[in-house]
């Protein structure tokens, strides 16, 4: 599945979904260590210039981290669920065009590779659907190039 609008509602509200997997070249705890760091983004995704702490916590349910982007754009988003070396799942509160956007990142072993999904659930009220569907795009590709960014750099070490 890539990006896909779900639903809309007379209203003007949509729902979407994007998700993204690869399959690389490493442990599940190699790959872990990367995408388990929070404020680790800019070592794989895609544009992250920096992210800082903005909790106690850092690595677990309820670490919280502000991204900056390239093009100096700011995004919150807090831990909302949390399992090591399986899944870390997230919502932005602040910094997207939408209402509400809910994302996990799932790993798991496949044979002596490890499948990584990153997989997101957006809300956009009184929005245009070119311009919904345009961001699900972006989101996709997003996705796309940050994880094979990350199996690059993770199969270059390994």
């Amino acid at each position: 599945m890539a990006a896909k609008i779900l639903s809309q509602n007379k209203n003007g509200t949509f729902c979407g979904t994007v998700s993204q997997s690869a399959t690389i070249n490493t442990s599940t705890p190699a790959l872990w260590k990367t995408v388990g760091n929070y404020t680790g983004l800019p070592e794989w995704v895609l544009d992250v210039k920096k992210t800082e702490s903005l909790s106690k916590i850092k690595n677990d349910f309820g670490a919280a981290r502000d991204i900056t982007f390239a093009d100096g754009s700011h995004v919150i988003e807090y831990a909302v669920g949390w399992k090591d070396k399986e899944y870390l799942s997230y919502i932005a509160t602040s910094g997207l065009p939408l209402d509400g956007y809910h994302a996990t990142i799932s790993i798991a072993p496949k044979g002596k590779s490890t499948q990584i999904t990153w997989t997101s659930f957006l809300i956009s009220q009184n929005s245009d659907k070119k311009q919904f569907s345009e961001f699900l795009d972006f989101m996709d590709s997003f996705y796309a190039k940050s994880l094979e960014q990350l199996k690059a750099k993770l199969e270059k070490t390994t």
